[in-house]
């Protein structure tokens, strides 16, 4: 994450002159110095585009402390180094994070301490409380930051001013216009050599736990007074509360599975199992789906269906909202009427409206179209984005305390009925379209 995403984004920041005055600090267990340091921070900003002065103003600051961020004496040492406001970036699993979070709190902090944490949150929702706990004693919660660099991207956070800046969308958001919305992230991507990570985690926990539950709150939630980082956290926290599995039945309302060996764009990809670091015993899934809804009662029985996938022969990522069909339709119209829909891509700028029209064969025989709106790459990468809002002091990209608990919540009940085994563990092939068959839709 450091090099490949954290890195990259920071030097497009200070690059885009969006800090000044930063010192860049990295520490690990390695056995590295300054200069191998410099030059890991000096390639990924360079491969971000990333050059000027005060580029290589930071690049030349940049130290390097080898250290066990779990021991508490190490830390102490890590935090003298800093004068004035200090930010600790924890890159780092969410096991170790917690284990050095803890180590900190025997430590203490200098008064303007802030703390940024990558996902996932704790492990479940009660190792989310208790690093809250934790975290309290360390700095006040408007300090704390934990990371969701899906909220980052720039289409992500178009969804806001797509809502609420438009008449024509906001108004039918609702479930007397809504039959559907889906949140989709599939990628052609595999492993990649992140077993470490990606199996002890899977599908579920890696996208849908945080990442596409956050732009699910994003397409739901009632509209903030303002975009500060309170009005904002708490619009997507009173969402989130009224999320469940639907019908509180996460047998039929989810499915997982897992690709086997396959071919994507003429590259040969070996099944999961076979992957370097995966343990097969722990029937770790790369696809994962479930419906959810939402009690209040404007987005009642609207089913929210979240999908993920890794090695699929497509990439998708976008919500999609499909909209009822029309209750009449005047004698005469003839031909195929398909229900409207609204697709805002979130990794691509995209913007698309499904229509049905009449005329361009008949006047009066209905045909579909598409209506389609491409943006130009945002000013700053995803990491960037979050950057810039805990650097500025106001970072409403990410998420609370209490929101991190309640996606744990809100997936329990599918991480049991799994553990149990009653939802199969089904396969796909890799470049495939994902495993067969779907999940029910419900009335």
């Amino acid at each position: 994450v450091t090099a490949r995403w954290l890195l990259p984004g920071l030097g497009r920041l200070v690059a885009a002159g969006g800090v000044r005055g930063l010192r860049r600090v990295g520490a690990d267990r390695a056995d590295w110095d300054d200069g191998r340091w410099r030059r890991l921070v000096a390639d990924a900003f360079a491969a971000a585009g990333a050059a000027g002065a005060p580029v290589e103003q930071v690049v030349g600051g940049s130290r390097y402390l080898r250290a066990d961020v779990t021991d508490a004496d190490e830390l102490r040492r890590l935090v003298a180094t800093a004068a004035g406001r200090l930010i600790l970036y924890f890159a780092l699993p969410s096991a170790v994070a917690t284990r050095s979070c803890r180590a900190l709190a025997r430590v203490g902090v200098p008064e303007r301490t802030e703390l940024v944490l990558e996902k996932p949150f704790g492990t479940d929702a009660a190792s989310a409380r208790a690093l809250n706990e934790v975290l309290a004693t360390l700095a006040p919660e408007r300090r704390i930051h934990r990371v969701d660099h899906f909220l980052g991207m720039s289409t992500v956070v178009n969804l806001l001013g797509l809502r609420f800046a438009n008449r024509i969308v906001e108004p039918v958001l609702t479930a007397e216009h809504v039959a559907a919305v889906d949140v989709v992230f599939d990628e052609t991507l595999a492993l990649e050599g992140r077993a470490g990570y990606y199996d002890h985690a899977g599908a579920l926990v890696d996208m849908i736990q945080n990442h596409l539950l956050q732009v699910l709150a994003l397409i739901a939630m009632p509209a903030p007074a303002t975009l500060t980082a309170s009005a904002v956290r708490a619009r997507r926290l009173e969402l989130l509360r009224q999320v469940r599995v639907w019908a509180d039945d996460p047998v039929r309302f989810s499915r997982r599975a897992r690709y086997t060996a396959g071919e994507i764009d003429g590259r040969r990809l070996p099944g999961y199992v076979d992957e370097p670091g995966v343990d097969p015993r722990r029937r770790t899934e790369t696809f994962a789906e479930v419906v959810l809804e939402v009690t209040d009662a404007r987005w009642a029985g609207v089913p929210f269906r979240l999908r993920t996938g890794k090695a699929l022969g497509v990439s998708r990522e976008e919500v999609v909202v499909t909209f009822k069909r029309p209750p009449t339709l005047p004698t005469g119209l003839t031909g195929e009427v398909r229900p409207d829909r609204l697709r805002i891509g979130i990794g691509p700028r995209r913007l698309a409206l499904d229509l049905t029209i009449n005329g361009p064969r008949h006047p009066f025989e209905l045909d579909p179209v598409s209506l389609q709106a491409t943006f130009p790459p945002g000013h700053l990468p995803p990491y960037g984005e979050v950057l810039r809002g805990i650097l500025h002091g106001d970072p409403p990209l990410s998420v609370s305390g209490e929101a991190a608990v309640r996606c744990w919540e809100i997936i329990e009940p599918v991480r049991r009925a799994w553990r149990e085994n009653l939802v199969p563990l089904t396969e796909y092939p890799a470049g495939s379209t994902g495993p067969e068959g779907e999940l029910p839709i419900p009335a």
